[in-house]
């Protein structure tokens, strides 16, 4: 299930996954070597979660993402007392809870992460996730006194124009020269494509990962995929990914095979929509998993695999900046829907649940018009969750159990 703990019964030893301990050392040995950075004379640099990480990879760089950090800090029960740090500091509860939590980990050098994470030597920021990461970044400058690349994506409302893919195909270019400034050396195109060439390989690998959820049953559920997301995140453009994803997705297909699934007597298939509500993703899972419900796709972890096709190996630095802009997050919400309608009909699912997160409003902002729309379209019921990713002061446990119990009757008498 969600952590590798030795089960008493059989049966759910069985169906749990045991990649996960691959990758706990994975990420432990990341985070020593970007912790003892400075010892290797090796460059640390902070990025969006959205952001181009491949030209980082290529350039020998150490990419650190504060997000990341926000949903250990999250998964770790931390995110209340340092968003209460950063409102005594001045911030607004209303602000993003990633951002209040990070900035106040880097005041006070503390975290998920002892010590705090790795201080960085400058920030590059892109904006195809949402506007409040410029301004927090831009504070995370100041507070570091370090150089600042911003990024930035238009909007896709309709088609992509070639205007924008010539602004975006300009800025790769800009990235890079800044990069080639803070590390005083030029970049090397063969390494680049390079890393264009595995990056586009684990996107596949993980699009293969997260299809094993049309199977049914299930051997993996968004839950476990929410924690799996680090490595494609992370480290996008290295071997290791690649290896990690086959070694995960041999050990699902052995799952399948087996006839095994996540949640015992799996009878009802749901899609889950937004990020995870990282302090209660194991009581989520247990929830559904008592009405034999499982969440076998998510739009969260597909956002880091559906732009794939847009990426072109033998030029990287032409498109990458057109994957980056067209992520889920920043395309309209027509588009959104037909992204959507695509995931509902490939994982056959019997419902939606959309988690209303109060710290990620782009993500949030259209759901309720998301949700007619798909009721009407697809005639599945659906259910809306107020809460937050990290902030659990907004996250009323049993008003949620209850809507959730009402949700599922629903599906049952929809399913008949």
């Amino acid at each position: 299930m969600l952590d590798d703990a030795v089960s008493k019964d059989p049966e759910e030893e069985k169906r749990k996954i045991k990649s996960v301990k691959r990758m706990k050392e994975i990420m432990t040995q990341y985070f020593i070597e970007a912790k003892t950075a400075k010892q290797h004379n090796k460059i640390v640099a902070w990025i969006t979660s959205g952001g181009p990480v491949e030209p980082l990879i290529a350039m020998d760089i150490i990419p650190i993402y504060p997000e990341n950090h926000g949903a250990m800090i999250g998964a770790s029960h931390l995110g209340v007392q340092l968003c209460e740090i950063a409102e005594q500091m001045g911030y607004s509860r209303d602000l993003c809870s990633y951002a209040r939590s990070d900035i106040a980990a880097a005041a006070r050098q503390t975290g998920a992460i002892p010590g705090g994470l790795p201080p960085p030597d400058f920030l590059v920021c892109c904006n195809n996730i949402c506007g409040t990461v410029v301004k927090w970044y831009e504070v995370l400058a100041r507070f570091f006194n370090v150089p600042l690349f911003i990024y930035d994506t238009p909007f896709i409302h309709t088609e992509f124009s070639d205007a924008a893919k010539r602004y975006v195909k300009r800025q790769t270019y800009e990235y890079i020269a800044f990069l080639e400034e803070r590390t005083g050396k030029k970049a090397d195109r063969d390494r680049l494509t390079e890393v264009g060439r595995l990056s586009v390989q684990a996107m596949r690998i993980w699009q293969k990962v997260l299809d094993t959820g049309m199977h049914k049953p299930a051997p993996m559920t968004a839950f476990d995929a929410f924690f799996h997301l680090a490595l494609i995140v992370t480290l996008r453009g290295t071997q290791v990914v690649i290896d990690y994803y086959t070694e995960l997705l041999n050990e699902l297909n052995d799952h399948i095979a087996q006839g095994i699934g996540m949640i015992p007597n799996e009878k009802y298939r749901l899609l889950w929509d937004n990020l995870p509500v990282w302090f209660k993703t194991r009581w989520l899972s247990e929830k559904f998993a008592s009405h034999s419900a499982a969440l076998v796709a998510s739009t969260y972890t597909n956002a880091w695999c559906n732009v794939v096709d847009l990426i072109d190996e033998s030029d990287l630095v032409g498109s990458l900046g057109i994957a980056t802009s067209s992520i889920y997050i920043n395309i309209s919400i027509d588009r959104m829907l037909s992204e959507l309608g695509g995931m509902i009909r490939k994982y056959d699912v019997d419902g939606l649940v959309m988690h209303s997160n109060r710290s990620c409003k782009p993500y949030s902002l259209g759901q309720y018009d998301i949700q007619k729309m798909v009721m009407k379209e697809f005639g599945i019921p659906s259910l809306i969750i107020e809460a937050d990713q990290v902030d659990e002061r907004n996250f009323s446990e049993s008003q949620i159990e209850t809507r959730i119990d009402a949700f599922m009757e629903t599906i049952k008498a929809h399913k008949g």
